[in-house]
């Protein structure tokens, strides 16, 4: 730990403190220990140095397992919502309930999985397959949890893409994310370094094997790329039960172990005493926890007891600690309102006016029958009452291997009820939900509407009055198992025996990651469709403010929906072990072998047309847009553009990667009559891309990738387009609001395998901006071609080569490099529209 930037003073006190420790109090703070709480780990105070200890708790959507704390929308409807302001709100809201609980880490925000498996459990966590959008919201995110004093344990470091052989069982070892460098940087490390950046004070290693050595024991990933490339200042911890070693563990970067000693406690101890591992290590270890208890402030009085609010057992008494804050009651309303995508309303089948019979189907409507603390394994306590317990048990308590074939017969709904988050140690605490039932036998009180209503029947009697019928359905995800389908047999079933009986059906899915919808899409009285994703404890009542117009939609799809499974490819599922007698049947392999085409990039690039484009998503309003300008803009940290970065290493990596070069502006009218947000997204295409020859947003060779199929970790072109920036204004209707974005060297460049670090491309770059990946009728270009002089390129800059990790040594461009330091802007027409850019 260097001490850098604003953790000089915290880094200061921490040495000091430091020193006063023996070795035994110096190890005591680097495992976890058992406490009289319901905290996830504990780490024993020191009272003689008034170290008070440290409470961590899961997650990320929001304080599990207790009482008196809000459920907020998941990452993924964060994701959805596209609004880092909200993003940066729930963030705040989140951050004062952990803290009033006496909580020191929060176990989140999730940045990994991304979301490359399909069916992956965990990727309703996260915000986004995108990086750009899934960093930008984790950066929001990290920076307020921080803002109120909590650190934040920036999660799964890293490529930790499926739940299957997600750990070690019997002889079998954990699968391996075999991955590139390329890809790595691209793709999977850009939003932890964009969590790093914003301050976050950990980072939790994950459980699987990367390149075949475990996530918690791999040097060149905590060690190179998080503490060297990223400076991370903060402290690494082992997700609970992830290390399998212990003196390889702590040379490889791991700092605290959870939940318990693991291979560490008296056994570092002796490895300290014997030489194995220098002393110098654990005071490292040391410094950065301590330091970043200091860094948020809870050394002050004004921090909780570590787990005050967190009782051990919610069945016996215990002294309540209320931390919900009524101010974040419209944070909350707001949140979930923003995270439902409306992708599919023909007919004026939305908004509902005064209906007079409303007819409601489907299993996810109303609440589980089931909201009560159990024992530390209970429905309630994992966000499973709506789900399969005993599938859950098996997989996630008992940690039993499925397989292909078993998979198959596993729930892919939840039957019992609505759901308000995944299931897992990221499920919310449900004190207090409203479902959709409930808000809509509210409004129907209001309106004088007649309801009727079967929840339980595959095939309902469907009432021909019906004004409206409305079906609503989800799709379940839990931590410790990878989903078995994107659609299911039943409630398709459902959509379209009450589509063939009612001409208004409207579909509401509560998803917890894709779901596919072709099996019914079609069906001409299936009127209007929105993915509701998980939008927490206001779930019913943000759907009858949509549903009624009380609102208007403004959430955008954070991935890509595709027509059938199989044009997602080998990324569907996930991998397994090679059968009896393979050479992989005890060391399960996953190749990322797609490099950085993952989503709507694979879709570009084998020219497959989706049924929902990424990005997309309907209004009651519409929006037109034009005027846009391209304007190069001066290197903040050196004044140049050069072809590679030269700045030192800072928090989040060197200096000069976030220096604006270009700015951009757009204007978007919203030409309807409905007031509302809107989304205006910008997509870059590099000089290396694709169809970086192509002169349309729209074309068949730009959107599709030109129809290429030879996209994998070995090539060296860049996507089609790729997401670099987003901007979301309230406009009132009639009116138009100007939107600007700015890009930086990072955001233009691409990561140089040979010299390891960034590289600016000679040629012409496109920028698209436009409402959806695939409706971008602005575009303009900027083409950096004037050869300047020669400068080398400065990447970790270690004091030596010896302070490098093992297997980790970048390399330095030769002197001679040519160089592009100059961009000429070209204006560009598209889609009709005129459009200007301005050097």
């Amino acid at each position: 730990m260097t001490g850098s930037g604003t953790w000089q003073d915290s880094h200061t006190k921490a040495l000091a403190l430091v020193r006063r420790m023996t070795l035994e109090e110096k190890i005591n703070l680097t495992a976890g220990a058992s406490s009289r709480t319901g905290c996830s780990g504990f780490i024993p105070p020191i009272k003689r140095l008034n170290f008070t200890g440290m409470c961590l708790s899961d997650a990320g959507n929001g304080l599990r397992n207790t009482d008196f704390v809000s459920s907020w929308p998941s990452g993924l409807h964060v994701g959805a919502s596209w609004n880092k302001k909200l993003a940066r709100e729930r963030g705040s809201g989140m951050g004062g309930e952990f803290k009033i609980k006496g909580v020191n880490v929060l176990l989140g925000p999730v940045v990994g999985p991304a979301g490359r498996v399909l069916l992956g459990g965990r990727n309703w966590e996260g915000f986004s397959i995108d990086p750009y959008l899934a960093g930008s919201l984790v950066a929001e995110t990290v920076s307020a949890i921080q803002g109120e004093g909590v650190i934040t344990s920036t999660k799964h470091f890293i490529a930790n893409e499926q739940e299957t052989n997600r750990m070690p069982s019997g002889d079998v070892q954990s699968v391996s994310s075999n991955i590139d460098d390329r890809t790595m940087h691209e793709l999977y490390l850009w939003p932890f370094q964009d969590a790093v950046r914003a301050g976050t004070g950990n980072i939790m290693c994950s459980y699987q094997r990367v390149n075949n050595s475990y996530g918690c024991a791999n040097s060149k990933t905590l060690n190179g790329l998080l503490k060297t490339e990223l400076g991370f200042q903060g402290f690494v911890v082992s997700d609970w039960g992830a290390q399998h070693a212990g003196v390889a563990t702590a040379l490889a970067g791991l700092d605290m172990t959870m939940p318990g000693e693991g291979f560490w406690g008296s056994e570092l101890t002796t490895a300290v005493k014997n030489g194995s591992v220098p002393e110098s290590r654990i005071d490292d270890m040391a410094t950065r926890i301590i330091a970043t208890w200091y860094q948020m402030g809870q050394d002050q009085d004004s921090f909780p007891s570590p787990g005050v609010g967190m009782p051990q057992d919610l069945r016996q008494p215990h002294k309540i600690v209320d931390a919900r804050n009524s101010t974040f009651r419209q944070t909350l309303l707001d949140g979930a309102v923003e995270g439902h995508v409306l992708v599919k309303n023909i007919n004026k089948s939305l908004p509902l006016k005064e209906p007079k019979l409303l007819s409601l189907f489907g299993y996810s409507a109303k609440n589980p029958d089931l909201n009560n603390p159990g024992g530390f394994v209970s429905p309630w306590t994992f966000g499973v009452s709506s789900f399969n317990f005993t599938e859950f048990q098996d997989s996630f308590i008992f940690n039993n291997l499925p397989t292909a074939e078993s998979r198959q017969h596993q729930s892919p709904i939840a039957i019992n009820g609505t759901i308000y988050s995944g299931g897992g140690s990221g499920a919310t605490s449900q004190s207090l939900t409203v479902s959709p039932f409930d808000a809509i036998v509210q409004q129907a009180y209001e309106d004088g509407t007649a309801l009727f209503w079967d929840f339980v029947s595959g095939t309902p009697e469907v009432n021909p009055m019906s004004d409206a019928c409305l079906v609503f359905g989800n799709a379940y995800a839990t931590e410790g198992l990878d989903r078995p389908s994107l659609r299911d047999d039943y409630t398709d079933g459902l959509i379209k025996h009450v589509a063939d009986r009612c001409e208004k059906t409207i579909v509401v899915f509560h998803n917890a990651g894709v779901r596919l919808v072709d099996t019914f899409i079609d069906h001409p009285n299936v009127t209007a469709v929105i993915f509701a994703h998980l939008p927490g404890e206001m779930s019913g009542k943000a759907l009858v403010e949509l549903l009624y117009g009380k609102v208007n939609f403004s959430g955008k799809l954070p991935y890509t929906v595709a027509k059938n499974e199989s044009d997602y490819g080998h990324l569907l599922g996930p991998d397994y072990a090679d059968g009896a007698g393979g050479r992989f049947e005890k060391f399960p392999q996953s190749n990322f072998s797609e490099g950085v085409w993952v989503d709507y990039r694979w879709f570009d690039a084998k020219g497959i047309e989706p049924r929902y484009e990424f990005g997309f998503g309907l209004s009651y309003s519409s929006f037109e847009y034009s005027g846009l300008t391209v304007e190069k803009v001066a290197g903040e940290s050196n004044g140049t553009d050069g072809e590679f970065p030269t700045g030192e290493v800072v928090e989040g990596g060197q200096k000069d990667l976030w220096d604006v070069l270009v700015k951009v502006t757009a204007e978007v009218e919203n030409t309807g009559d409905v007031d509302g947000f809107e989304v205006a997204q910008l997509y870059i295409s590099l000089p290396s891309s694709l169809a970086a020859s192509s002169n349309s947003s729209n074309s068949s060779a730009d959107s599709r990738g030109g129809g290429s199929n030879e996209v994998n970790a070995e090539s060296t072109k860049a996507p089609v387009k790729q997401l670099r920036g987003f901007e979301k204004p309230f406009i009132k209707a009639g009116e138009t609001a100007m939107v600007q974005f700015e890009l930086t060297r990072r955001d233009l460049s691409v990561w140089d395998v040979e010299h390891q670090a960034w590289r600016l491309d000679r040629g012409t770059y496109t920028v698209r901006v436009g409402s959806s990946l695939r409706d971008l009728p602005l575009e303009g270009e900027e083409e950096r071609c004037k050869l300047t002089s020669a400068s080398s390129a400065s990447t970790l800059s270690p004091s030596s080569s010896s302070d490098l990790p093992l297997d980790f040594a970048p390399s330095v461009p030769s002197e001679s490099s040519e160089l592009c330091g100059e961009w000429i802007s070209r204006p560009s027409t598209a889609s009709g529209r005129e459009s200007k850019a301005i050097c």
